[in-house]
């Protein structure tokens, strides 16, 4: 009843194009989701098992993800989240967990939340397994934009590390956005050197360069 009213008095709409949804939980019409650039498929990489990033990081979703992250516009997280759960057909179907990648604390302080974690949470929940919190990122990495792979990695190294102990086979890292693929490398480094026998990646989109 609750969510009846709810609907009533604030129809869901398009968080692109503003286009009323038509049962209350599409969050992105069919239109605009027919218009977003796809992104190509990433190639084969030694540290993980998958990667999947559905959508290219042009406009609308580089805006979208943009407001999200420094403008605090929440609105869009189911939207994105939907993204990515529509995306977990083109994953291995063994995964045991999910790891948001991890903000370092004061950025997460200053920012009021960390995205992937936000976007991460309904991935796990579809895929009914926990959320990794015992991997933190002990460095305050400058940010990565404007940087090239090198650089990347570089900015990255010693940046996590796993507290405690992790008895998952298979972790599948949610970010927002990959590039070059530092972080989700990194963090895969040092997800196997934690033991975790394999490593996918999943965000909802992939920005040039990759």
């Amino acid at each position: 009843m609750l969510r009846a009213l709810v609907n009533a008095v604030m129809p869901q709409r398009c968080v692109f194009c503003g286009e009323l949804s038509r049962d209350n939980e599409q969050f992105i019409c069919d239109g605009c989701r027919e218009d977003l650039s796809r992104a190509d498929p990433a190639p084969p990489t030694a540290p993980l098992e998958a990667e999947v990033a559905p959508l290219a990081y042009a406009f609308p979703v580089d805006a979208a993800i943009k407001a999200l992250k420094f403008r605090r516009k929440l609105f869009y997280v189911p939207a994105l989240a939907g993204v990515l759960r529509d995306a977990l057909i083109d994953l291995p179907d063994d995964i045991d967990a999910v790891l948001p990648v991890p903000l370092h604390w004061r950025r997460q302080w200053f920012r009021g939340f960390n995205q992937a974690i936000e976007i991460g949470r309904p991935v796990a929940c579809q895929l009914g397994v926990p959320v990794i919190n015992n991997v933190i990122r002990k460095r305050a990495t400058p940010y990565q934009s404007g940087l090239d792979s090198d650089d990347r990695a570089k900015n990255l190294r010693a940046a996590f590390v796993v507290r405690d102990s992790l008895s998952h086979t298979h972790v599948l890292i949610v970010d927002d956005v990959i590039t070059t693929g530092a972080t989700v490398g990194e963090l895969a480094r040092v997800l196997r050197q934690a033991g975790v026998e394999r490593v996918s990646a999943l965000a909802v989109a992939r920005a040039t360069g990759k």
